[in-house]
This record gives C-alpha cells, sequence and structure tokens, in this order.
C-alpha cells in the first residue's frame, strides 16, 4: 500500500472487519490475533527452524491471514505478530499475469478470488532486547473500493494484542525497523499517544530521502529517527541489506545465530508464486525492472540450506523455506 492513500479511515472505531470473511473482529479480545488462530488461548510453541508444514495444511493456510507464529533461529525467538489483513485484487496487483494463470494458481486464492495478505510486525528477542520489523496498519479500517484494481479491504488493530501473548510490553521494545515507508507497514509507529515510546525507529536513509509520508506521519517518526545504510547492525546478528525495486529504499534485514539465518525481504516477495515467477512484477512496484533483478537474487540466497525466510505478506505461511522454484512453509 502506499501511504499517500487517501481513501477514508475512521482511526478511532475499536471495530474492524475481517475481509476473508466480514464478520466484525473485537480488537480488545486478546484471543482475535488472527482469523487461523479461532479459538485457541495461548500462542502456538515455538517451532524448530527447519520443521515444514504439512502440505495439506500448507494449502489451506495460503487462502487466509496468518495466526500467531513463533521460530527459534539459533539465539534469537522470531515472532510474526499478525495486526490484521488485506485483500489483493490479483488481476491488478499483478497486472502481467495472464488471466488464465490464475485458474492454474487457484490453490493460492480465497473463495472470493482474491490473494490474502497480512499487515503485522516481526518480533526479534534476543533474551531481553527487543526489535520489531515493521510495525503493522494501525487500528484503523480501509474498506474495498470497487474503483481500486489492486487493493481490496484492509484492517488492522491486533498488534499490541499479539505482543501482550507473547508476553512483551511494547515499551520494551527499543528498536522497530523499516523495511520501507508504506502505510502497512508504518501504523502503529504514528499512533498517538506512541505504542513504543522507548524504541529508535531505524528508517533506510535512501528511503528516507524520497518518501511520500503525510506531514502527521513525518512528525511522528522524526523525533526518534535513525538512518541506516546497508550492511547497519541493528542488534548483534541483525543487518540491513539492500533490497530496492518495490521502494527506491526498500531495505531487508538478516537474523543470523549458530549456523542459521533468517531473511525478512518485506515486500520484495507478495506472493510465494513469484519465487516461481520472478519476473511478476507487483503494480505497486517504484520500479519492476530493479525489483525483478533484486527478486533474483533474493531467491537465490533463499535456496541455501542454512536460510530461512520471512515474507510479512505470506498468508499463514510466513516462515518457509525455498526449494527449487516453490516455497516450503515452516
Amino acid at each position: 500500500m502506499n501511504p499517500a492513500d487517501e481513501r477514508a479511515v475512521n482511526p478511532v472505531d475499536e471495530r474492524a472487519v475481517n475481509p476473508v470473511d466480514e464478520r466484525p473482529v473485537n480488537l480488545v479480545d486478546e484471543r482475535a490475533v488472527g482469523p487461523a488462530q479461532e479459538s485457541r488461548g495461548d500462542p502456538e510453541p515455538d517451532r524448530p527452524a527447519g520443521r515444514p508444514v504439512d502440505p495439506d495444511e500448507a494449502g489451506r493456510r495460503l487462502r487466509r491471514p496468518s495466526a500467531l507464529r513463533t521460530l527459534r533461529v539459533g539465539d534469537f525467538r522470531v515472532s510474526y505478530v499478525p495486526d490484521g489483513a488485506m485483500l489483493l485484487k490479483p488481476a491488478g496487483r499483478l497486472p502481467t499475469v495472464p488471466a488464465a494463470r490464475w485458474d492454474v494458481y487457484a490453490d493460492h486464492l480465497n473463495d472470493t478470488a482474491r490473494l490474502v495478505a497480512n499487515t503485522g510486525g516481526l518480533l526479534v528477542e534476543l533474551g531481553p532486547e527487543a526489535l520489531l520489523v515493521d510495525a503493522g496498519f494501525g487500528p484503523r479500517l480501509v474498506p474495498d473500493d470497487p474503483s481500486d484494481a489492486a487493493l481490496g479491504a484492509v484492517h488492522g488493530g491486533w498488534l499490541p494484542a499479539g505482543l501482550a501473548r507473547l508476553g512483551r510490553r511494547p515499551e520494551t521494545i527499543g528498536a522497530v525497523a523499516f523495511t520501507h515507508l508504506h502505510a502497512d507497514h508504518i501504523g502503529w509507529a504514528c499512533a498517538d499517544p506512541p505504542l513504543f515510546p522507548e524504541a529508535t525507529f531505524f528508517v533506510p536513509e535512501s528511503e528516507w530521502a524520497q518518501h511520500r509520508l503525510s506531514p502527521e506521519a513525518a512528525r511522528m517518526l522524526t523525533p526518534r529517527l535513525a538512518l541506516v545504510a546497508p550492511g547497519r547492525q541493528i542488534l548483534p546478528g541483525v543487518e540491513t541489506f539492500a533490497l530496492p525495486g518495490h521502494t527506491t529504499g526498500h531495505t531487508g534485514y538478516t537474523i543470523t545465530s549458530r549456523g542459521t539465518r533468517l531473511l525478512a525481504f518485506g515486500d520484495a516477495l507478495t506472493t510465494p508464486l513469484q519465487i516461481r515467477h520472478p519476473d511478476w512484477s507487483a503494480s505497486n512496484d517504484a520500479d519492476p525492472h530493479q525489483s525483478t533483478r533484486h527478486r533474483l537474487r533474493l531467491i537465490a540466497e533463499l535456496r541455501r540450506p542454512d536460510t530461512i525466510g520471512f515474507g510479512i505478506h505470506f498468508a499463514d505461511v510466513v516462515f518457509g523455506r525455498v526449494q527449487g522454484d516453490a516455497w516450503i512453509p515452516v
């Protein structure tokens, strides 16, 4: 999403619509941190980083937003914390794809023929230290606009409840690092009052130089802003790497410990299908040719046997490995 989107939202409405089934969700219910959670009261146990998900279960999860998911990466506990969900209109979001291909890949679409995507953040914990990569959409709802060929309904608001379920108070998060500055990645960083009062906001310097933030969003980020270049260490074992194309300064993060690394790649990949078809660029990529070039480089890195990927928009298969041209959820 583009933060310049002017469509009306109600930032104080404590309800949000789940665009998968349109049932209202109570944002203050700590169980409602992701539609896939259903009635489960506790977060899933930490999963070993290498264990694959059952293929039938993985197929079902392609068509729903992500639940709260946690992995161990060496000494790190790494958790995807859902904030909400968005529906992507496949023909508009991936405009170069022939329409007939969506018949072949119908298993990636929900029952309204939409790609299901997430908005949220990646919580990285090492002992008492905590970093959040991206900050969700925030407590607001954007309904479907039929005139928008690419983006359907978007809602956020669950991230604080997810952090609570993990036992992580927002004031103990010392850093929020952004892959880029689109609205579905900065939402809670712009909350008033602040959700992360002690956090430094790490923004790629080339992203900040050409941002299109609203004056209010820029005002909220600027006092705690720290600009970073590729190769910058945010925490011991956590570094930035350049992934331009979606935006000028789009950036990924490597998390490395005890011979395993995780690559958080933001919007360089919007759907697992782009691993098989890296030439499929999203309609909101600022430079599709650059995006494709860096996507190919990223996919080559994800094929390494020591590497796990994190795809924030990958429905309920956010963590996975690349084998050949397939995304294998873990």
